[in-house]
């Protein structure tokens, strides 16, 4: 009677419909947290200071509220938004070795992870838009980008996004768990935690790649069309000083966007096919993921764009 009872309450332990889940760092460098911590410290600074001063620049200075900065800023603001929302979990392992995160803490975690990780899609295909209207229909374009038609935009990226993470959370939340919950990454990804159900998982699989669908399978085909009509207008100019000038006024978000769905897609197929890839190799990819575009999103938008440079250095000049 008392072995069935332990073994009950073993059974109860492993099958959990509340249960703790394991964050990991980097596998196998345990021992070397401490000086990991100092270039995700650095990264995070970098993000954190980097989008907010971008932000600051936009909304303090006049020249700036135009149409490609309003789009810059909410870009900037979705950067801020994925640094915050793993910086706790991921610092708080390198420092504290606080790897435990209850499931509602996780559900939380990936409603604003992945939430923002939409928005940012979204601001891209947005970006996207008003550089190809800038580009080919000039005359225009303040009578189409006016301030109201942005905010609609903003608004319909943030409705997005919540309306595509609510069913998956709700799904989510009945799924069982019976082994060992030990994640993949520092933070709760969502292909990640449910591969550790022992529920059928089906609807979820469906509504994660439907969501895809909807985001990403979207938004990318949108943001090549509109550099197809963007390179069709602009090889249409004579001159090439003209062709440079016109093309420079895009690198920017060409970078952006690269910096963006290059890692995303990455992670996205280690996880599907990359099942006998060295577990550090899925925990880097999801280090370069969220960490990569928040970082250097500033940088490229500081050196190439020449109005925030402009007005970064009348900052310093009026201290």
């Amino acid at each position: 009677m008392l072995q069935n009872r332990d073994t009950m309450e073993i059974l109860s332990n492993l099958t959990s419909k509340f249960p703790t889940f394991l964050l990991t760092s980097i596998p196998g460098l345990e021992s070397a947290h401490a000086w990991i911590s100092i270039p995700f410290c650095c990264f995070y600074a970098i993000a954190l200071s980097g989008n907010t001063m971008i932000l600051f620049i936009i909304i303090t200075q006049q020249s700036l509220h135009e149409p490609m900065y309003y789009f810059l800023s909410m870009l900037s603001a979705t950067d801020l938004g994925l640094t915050v929302s793993t910086l706790s979990t991921t610092l708080g392992i390198l420092w504290f070795d606080a790897r435990e995160i209850s499931l509602d803490s996780c559900i939380v975690q990936m409603f604003f992870l992945h939430g923002f990780a939409f928005m940012e899609s979204g601001v891209l295909v947005a970006m996207a838009f008003d550089r190809y209207v800038a580009i080919c229909d000039p005359l225009r374009y303040t009578t189409i980008l006016t301030n109201s038609r942005i905010i609609q935009m903003g608004l319909l990226i943030i409705t997005r996004a919540i309306v595509l993470m609510v069913p998956l959370l709700l799904l989510f939340k009945p799924l069982y768990f019976c082994r060992m919950n030990a994640l993949s990454h520092s933070y709760c990804y969502h292909p990640d935690v449910i591969q550790l159900a022992c529920s059928d998982i089906r609807a979820n699989s469906i509504c994660g790649l439907i969501d895809l669908i909807l985001t990403t399978g979207i938004d990318m085909p949108c943001i090549v069309l509109s550099y197809i009509l963007i390179i069709y207008s602009v090889l249409r100019i004579a001159s090439p000083e003209e062709r440079h000038k016109v093309f420079s006024t895009c690198v920017s978000h060409m970078g952006a966007v690269a910096i963006f769905y290059i890692p995303m897609l990455s992670l996205s197929l280690v996880h599907r096919y990359g099942h006998s890839a060295p577990r550090a190799v899925h925990s880097v990819m999801a280090n370069v993921y969220l960490l990569l575009p928040p970082v250097l999103n500033p940088i490229i938008y500081s050196v190439k764009t020449k109005q925030i440079r402009k007005a970064m250095l009348s900052m310093q000049l009026t201290k």
